[in-house]
């Protein structure tokens, strides 16, 4: 199953012993990190560009990321000899531009979020041919995505108390759910987590509705989507899913003792998803009843990042606590 695509690679699972410390129970780490690109994103958008090439009709693809899809859809198109196109929107960190540049992709940046960027790349894509390839929305991608339950299973001597990750337009979240279904862990609790001002996904549940956010106020803008995707909407409401928000500076923090105790710099959007750990989240959750006590084995997705490195950590403990 993990052979799917070609460009991922089966990223370690490490015990956490800090973590597990705090938790009182077994806390794996799922290095998504360690991905070539430095995120999951590799898996479901490699997926999708492989599906793409194989197809022989498309003149290029075109993508609209903040950072890390689009570094996926670049590194893969690259490595396919298909010309790629990456739309940004301008609160991307440089240092992402860069990096684009350097895989050989076209980027062009335009408006301030991502919504933006994602209107104009689909105004070129239609004007010039190209495939769209979406950073979250599409079945090829959350399919690209369910590998990593596959080798959870294939790893895990039993299935997991919970799983816990970030949410952004929830493409990693729908990917999570249908390997869920596929191993036959359809029941195992589903931690989804975002931060104040990009938490989507929370606000939608809390309306039952998909609502758009007016603006994405958070720093961590790789969570940075104004609506989550219908799917993930979908299957938000199912029982086993619970959906949490942290501050910012809860995600920060548990950058800051992520790298400390496991010596991995992850962007601040990860945080999202270690802060349930580090910020009580979780214990909080039991004590309400809404997670067994004790747990099984925890797993918490360590989705990475490719748009962090010391100055863009200092960047934001500048920013978060002013």
């Amino acid at each position: 199953m993990s052979k799917q695509s070609g460009f991922h690679v089966v990223t370690p699972l490490l015990e956490s012993t800090g973590m597990s410390k705090r938790m009182g129970t077994t806390v794996f780490l799922k290095m998504e990190s360690s991905q070539p690109t430095g995120s999951f994103k590799i898996r479901g958008i490699g997926y999708m560009c492989q599906n793409v090439a194989s197809s022989n009709k498309s003149r290029g693809v075109i993508c609209s990321s903040g950072g890390n899809a689009g570094m996926a859809t670049a590194y893969a198109a690259r490595k396919l000899n298909l010309p790629a196109t990456i739309v940004l929107p301008s609160a991307t960190p440089q240092l992402v531009a860069q990096k684009l540049k350097d895989q050989g992709a076209t980027v062009k940046v335009v408006g301030k979020v991502w919504d933006d960027a994602n209107a104009e790349a689909l105004r070129l894509a239609e004007s010039e041919g190209l495939t769209v390839i979406h950073p979250f929305n599409h079945p090829l991608v959350w399919k690209g995505h369910s590998s990593i339950v596959h080798e959870l299973k294939a790893s895990l001597p039993s299935k997991p108390g919970a799983i816990v990750l970030s949410v952004g337009g929830g493409g990693l979240f729908c990917g999570v759910m249908e390997g869920l279904i596929e191993v036959g862990w359809g029941n195992v609790p589903v931690l989804c987590m975002e931060t104040v001002g990009a938490d989507c996904l929370n606000v939608a549940l809390k309306s039952r509705d998909l609502v758009t956010l007016p603006d994405i106020t958070s720093e961590a803008t790789c969570l940075g989507a104004k609506t989550a995707c219908q799917q993930a909407f979908e299957y938000s409401k199912r029982p086993n899913v619970i959906s949490e928000v942290v501050t910012d500076l809860q995600a920060l923090e548990a950058v800051e003792l992520f790298l400390d105790e496991e010596r991995v710099l992850v962007e601040l959007a990860c945080g999202a998803s270690l802060a349930a750990v580090y910020s009580g989240v979780i214990q909080r959750l039991q004590e309400e009843g809404r997670l067994p006590k004790p747990l099984d084995p925890l797993v918490m997705i360590v989705c990475g990042g490719g748009s962090v490195n010391l100055a863009q950590l200092r960047h934001l403990q500048a920013v978060i606590r002013k």
